[in-house]
């Protein structure tokens, strides 16, 4: 039986499959087990005899679906509902939507493992607690218990606490924390990001949670995963900055998204403000602005953006400050996929508080990951990067969205241009060929003698009606010298309303009554017209790309005048 619910969750059959041997990935064999994949992970670094993995890539291995299969039938995991498992369906049926609260009871519990008292929790769910930690430290569980309520918030698509591919990302760009280094989050929720960056041992760690049950849990379990330097307190970071006087080495934050009511109208004048008072619709530049607050000489701030903030005109002028001071040193575009609660891309802020004037940034990294898988690499390669000027940041929009200008700093501006002076010549050539040649008419309009309805040549199967426009279905009537004639100027008067709209009518609409040799000449000069038009507004394009391209080019150097 299990080795056919393997299969299954590999997405394999039962059928042999010859001399190339099944493989399975870290998520295949949680969902078989009944357990996170933290837990495969814990598996992995705390059993010795664990299989190893014969494919895939770091983020992702891939490991032998026998091999796995036998370790989990001698370990008896998988076969059975795990305890925790059992101890995660009694905390969701005992709490509910209060789950927070149950983590923190659970942290508490083992916290204090003489209490008497366990606040919420369940009998049994006391009795699987304390059966757990037979087999593995405090610590180990509540991290186990955490990392399944991050992923069970994923699934659900909610913003409530940060995703794992967010947290590796910060962890990534913030690279070495030294051991001494003051640590801040001033949104910290259950301490996931906090806890994340920097080593286990040595930094001090500041927090600042508005939700008490987060900032509850998140205490507990810094203090039972061995993060006993963490502070983490309760309380609205923007209306009620519980840090006031701290000044930290890195400043970590994942912050609230779209929130309008983040307290402007009461904290107009708060100090933090340096670069502007941020507008009603603007509350991630007030987050930002408050970890820059915090943040020591020489510090940094690595802050998770919605990609919005990078170009929102309400933002502009704090995004010019923020440029103009040399402050904001980084800004990396992250894969879609990355947040847990959209597949829209999200960016990674990262300022600089400088020592000196002399220590500000003169020119901002463009990182561009955004097509990158969001479990791939996070090292970029040399076409997603572009170190731009300062100066070429603050126009009238201040756009700081990586895309646009690691592609412009790639462009070759001297062969795109060349290119298009091509394209451009040739199609003037063909512009002047395609005006057929007239000569004077002999009278009075064509429309003005014999002429006959469309209606007519409808209702005698000589014409359709297509879309746009009528056709001929006979070889006694040629389509162009019809098409030709439904635009002259006697009949867009008929299709002109009284104010001033033209819509074409066919039905309205007469033609010039003439043999079909006739109809192929004037067919064949309205079809000519017609191509011209086409030509000239394609030409019309061209000459505005290339004159765009002309002057961004000699404005930022990649093309100079010929001598």
């Amino acid at each position: 039986m299990a080795a056919s619910i393997l299969c299954t969750v590999a997405g394999v059959s039962d059928t042999p499959a010859g001399p190339v041997a099944p493989l399975v990935t870290g998520s295949d064999i949680a969902r078989l087990a009944g357990v996170t994949r933290a837990a495969v992970s814990n598996w992995r670094r705390r059993y010795d005899d664990f299989p190893a993995p014969v494919g895939g890539g770091v983020n992702s291995p891939q490991f032998d679906l026998a091999e796995v299969q036998a370790w989990l039938d001698r370990q008896r995991k998988g076969q059975d509902v795990s305890e925790e498992v059992q101890l995660w369906q009694a905390l969701r049926g005992a709490y509910g939507d209060e789950l927070i609260t149950g983590l923190a009871d659970v942290a508490q519990l083992v916290t204090d493992a003489e209490q008497e008292t366990s606040g919420g929790l369940p009998p049994d769910a006391v009795r699987l607690v304390r059966r757990l930690v037979e087999s593995r430290s405090p610590g180990e569980l509540v991290g186990d218990l955490a990392d399944r309520f991050t992923e069970s918030v994923r699934r659900a698509g909610s913003d409530q606490v940060t995703s794992p591919r967010i947290i590796r990302a910060v962890r990534h760009f913030a690279g070495d924390v030294a051991a001494d280094a003051t640590l801040f989050d001033p949104a910290c929720g259950i301490g996931t990001l906090l806890l994340a960056v920097g080593p286990e041992r040595g930094p001090r760690r500041y927090g600042q949670e508005i939700d008490a049950r987060s900032a509850r849990f998140a205490r507990l379990r810094a203090g039972l995963t061995g993060y006993g330097d963490a502070d983490i307190v309760t309380g609205d970071s923007l209306r009620d900055d519980r840090f006031p006087a701290l000044k930290a080495d890195l400043v970590v934050c994942d912050p609230p998204v779209g929130d309008t009511d983040w307290g402007r109208q009461d904290l107009l004048l708060d100090s933090r403000w340096e670069l502007g008072t941020p507008s009603r619709a603007e509350g991630e530049l007030a987050w930002l602005q408050n970890a820059y607050a915090h943040t020591a000489p020489g510090g940094r701030v690595l802050m998770v953006m919605h990609a919005s903030v990078a170009y929102r005109k309400a933002g502009r002028r704090i995004r010019a400050e923020l440029v103009r001071r040399g402050i904001l040193t980084q800004i990396v575009a992250l894969p879609p996929g990355t947040a847990a609660s959209h597949a829209l891309p999200v960016h990674l802020w990262q300022l600089r508080r400088p020592r000196s004037l002399g220590d500000a940034a003169t020119s901002v990294r463009m990182v561009d990951l955004t097509t990158n898988e969001p479990d791939g690499s996070l090292e970029p390669r040399p076409d997603q990067t572009a170190d731009i000027p300062l100066i070429d940041l603050l126009d009238d929009t201040v756009d700081l969205t990586p895309g646009h200008h690691v592609e412009d700093s790639h462009r070759d501006y001297a062969a795109e241009y060349q290119a298009l002076r091509r394209e451009l010549a040739d199609q003037v050539r063909s512009l002047a060929e395609l005006l057929p040649a007239l000569t004077a008419g002999e009278g009075p309009g064509a429309l003005d003698g014999p002429s006959i309805s469309v209606a007519d040549l409808a209702r005698a199967g000589v014409v359709e009606y297509g879309d746009p426009q009528p056709v001929s279905v006979s070889d006694q009537l040629d389509t162009d010298f019809l098409q030709g004639f439904l635009r002259s100027t006697a009949n867009t008067r008929r299709s002109t309303s009284a104010s001033g709209t033209f819509r074409l009518d066919g039905k309205g609409a007469r033609v010039p009554q003439m043999d079909i040799a006739d109809q192929r000449r004037y067919g064949a000069a309205f079809r000519a017209l017609q191509e011209f038009e086409e030509l000239s507004r394609r030409v019309a394009e061209l000459s505005r790309q290339a004159t765009a391209l002309a002057r961004d080019g000699l404005g930022n150097g990649a093309l100079s005048p010929k001598e």
